[in-house]
């Protein structure tokens, strides 16, 4: 099979040109620059005013799907359906499901899960628990993408504390440690503190969460984490930053040569506390969506490459659990479907922000969990693309929404790009596959 998609605005590799694709089977073919010859082709795609992209890899994300229970939440089905839709054409799943992801055998359901049921190429995160070191220092680190260290606790409790573990996994680890950094001690102060304060009142709301899981929570444990990567030479990859005061702890050399990189999610660049008077818990997510100063502080540390990848924290809850008092309600954003318009929002007749976005997105992603094959528009990669056209109006409605949750915090959002076509190896029906690793 032989598809040419002709003629479109292709972003790649820190260039914007006019050029054609061909994909034959599951993989690129050929680039052409400018005009493509003429030839026998099973499918001609015109993409005259269209973006075309490498499609998303979305290296964070909670589908909720670990085998034993039916999640309200979500699903390999459901999410990665949400997915593929909005441009993601590859997911790593984060551990904190039922059962938890900390065994090969958990691993090996989830992967037989994500094989009948994704609609995206998978792959996984193992979970490091204060019990599990010896089995995770033993698993073929070819198998999985990284292993998931929460030092904060969150959904689905995975937190690590024990110094003496800690110490052995910076040491041994021989793949890349993902860290969400929050300071338990901190919090739990400030949230015995919050709640004497504000249970049952009429001030309970989600506007005390950027204080209860505050600046230096995230700035503490982020900073005892990097310092264990210094000591220990360890591949450290910090999730979800939040503030700016974490920044300071960060560079900007280039990514091959980094041994402490960064990500961000869309929702941190797109809300702040502002946000909360109208969107309450659907914005309630660890940590926490923090001040306007903090977000242009991300967005600076983007574009000056302090921060190195973006991937979306996608944690779906249902309508019901998240309408319940601040308190009691979970946190977590879906927001994997509208990922990249989000960021396509902002790169709006800017070239600089638009390759940097594809880099964040795409590039940096598989360069950083060594993802073969993928990532980029090259001759012989996966044909994993994403075709957007700029220039009209979409509006998020909730009956436009995929994830099995049924809500977003965007509904009612007019974004000015629309995902026009999505190939997962090749096809806009292809077969995902599951990601091979190379280191």
């Amino acid at each position: 099979m032989k598809t040419l998609i002709y003629n479109a605005t292709i972003v790649n590799e820190g260039r914007i040109f006019n050029g054609s694709v061909l994909i034959e089977d599951d993989h690129i073919a050929e680039i052409f620059h400018e005009t493509s010859p003429i030839s026998e082709y099973d499918k001609i795609v015109e993409a005259y005013g269209m973006l075309l992209l490498p499609g998303v890899i979305d290296t964070h994300v909670h589908f909720r799907d670990g085998g034993m229970s039916d999640n309200p939440a979500g699903n390999f089905y459901t999410e990665s359906r949400a997915a593929r839709a909005g441009g993601v054409t590859s997911v790593i799943d984060m551990p904190n499901t039922k059962p938890q992801t900390t065994t090969m055998e958990a691993l090996e359901t989830k992967e037989s899960l994500a094989a009948r049921d994704s609609a995206v190429n998978y792959g996984f995160m193992l979970g490091a628990t204060n019990n599990n070191i010896d089995t995770l220092l033993a698993i073929e680190p070819t198998r999985y993408a990284a292993i998931k260290l929460f030092l904060g606790s969150s959904t689905g409790n995975m937190l690590v504390n024990d110094p003496e573990q800690l110490d052995r996994l910076f040491r041994d680890a021989n793949k890349l440690i993902v860290a969400h950094c929050e300071d338990e001690r901190v919090i739990q102060a400030n949230m015995a503190n919050a709640k004497l304060q504000y249970q049952g009142t009429p001030n309970e709301s989600a506007a005390l969460h950027p204080k209860i899981r505050n600046s230096e929570a995230c700035f503490l444990s982020t900073y005892h984490a990097i310092e264990r990567a210094r000591k220990y030479g360890t591949h450290l990859h910090v999730a979800h930053i939040s503030t700016a005061t974490e920044l300071s702890l960060l560079s900007n050399f280039d990514l091959e040569k980094k041994h402490i990189t960064a990500e961000v999610t869309p929702n941190h660049l797109w809300f702040d506390d502002r946000d909360y008077a109208e969107l309450g818990n659907l914005i309630k997510c660890n940590p926490a969506i923090k001040s306007n100063d903090d977000r242009l502080a991300l967005w600076a540390a983007l574009e000056d490459d302090i921060i190195d990848t973006i991937a979306t924290d996608h944690a779906p809850h249902p309508l019901e659990a998240k309408s319940k008092p601040y308190f009691d309600a979970p946190s977590g954003i879906p927001s994997i479907q509208h990922s990249l318009q989000m960021m396509l929002e902002a790169a709006i007749s800017n070239d600089d922000l638009l390759t940097m976005i594809v880099q964040k997105m795409c590039h940096n992603p598989a360069t950083l969990f060594g993802i073969k094959d993928r990532g980029f528009i090259r001759k012989g990669y996966k044909a994993d693309l994403v075709l957007a056209r700029t220039g009209v109006e979409e509006t998020v409605t909730k009956e436009s929404l995929l994830s099995k949750c049924g809500w977003s915090p965007l509904e009612g959002q007019t974004f000015h790009t629309h995902i026009e076509s999505v190939y997962v190896n090749g096809d806009t029906d292809g077969t995902a596959e599951q990601l091979v690793f190379s280191k």
